[in-house]
């Protein structure tokens, strides 16, 4: 392995292809520069479905761009909305994987951050939609300008969901500096 697959980000992406066949509907809470989104339409293929959200039209058009000039089919829905409405685009118990990205968009203002109470609104959402076996990647970022309350509710909220219904594993990077970024799972049993 290389130093790449350690990141948090590949990390998590194997942990969710293990989870996503294609044909599957997939969201992507937090579309950032598409990255995560890619990766979905990808793993779900031409017969399957991807809806992505962010409420930054730079993030939905830089997304735009990515897909069209990356994939040769189009699986995708791309909303300029706030994660907490996804909801009102996919019927509970039909999806199997949810991405989010906690943060800033990267290279973007970072005054323009996920805040606890709209991500654990979407992270319940998110929970009523998954199917069962499905799983919800939760990247949490944290630093001086971004996070650390979110981190902290985020944290909380998943340590209190019944391990009757859900799995919820939360790593960490534990000999780095500076804040690193924590992902967790949560598994609809």
């Amino acid at each position: 392995m290389n130093r790449q697959d350690y990141q948090i980000t590949s990390w998590c992406r194997r942990m969710i292809q293990e989870h996503v066949q294609a044909g599957d509907l997939c969201i992507d809470a937090t579309m950032g520069n598409g990255n995560d989104t890619e990766y979905l339409c990808r793993l779900t293929g031409p017969k399957g479905r991807v809806i992505a959200f962010d409420i930054q039209e730079e993030a939905v058009l830089h997304t735009k761009r990515r897909l069209q000039e990356k994939l040769s089919y189009y699986n995708y829905e791309l909303h300029l909305d706030s994660h907490c409405h996804m909801d009102q685009y996919a019927v509970p118990g039909t999806v199997s994987c949810i991405v989010f990205n906690l943060g800033y968009l990267p290279g973007g203002d970072h005054k323009v951050a996920t805040k606890a109470e709209t991500t654990i609104a979407a992270l319940e959402q998110g929970l009523l939609l998954l199917k069962q076996g499905g799983v919800m990647s939760v990247c949490i970022y944290s630093g001086g300008d971004s996070g650390f309350e979110e981190k902290d509710a985020v944290l909380g909220w998943m340590k209190g969901l019944d391990p009757k219904n859900y799995l919820v594993l939360v790593t960490e990077y534990y000999n780095r500096p500076n804040h690193p970024p924590i992902p967790a799972l949560i598994i609809r049993l």
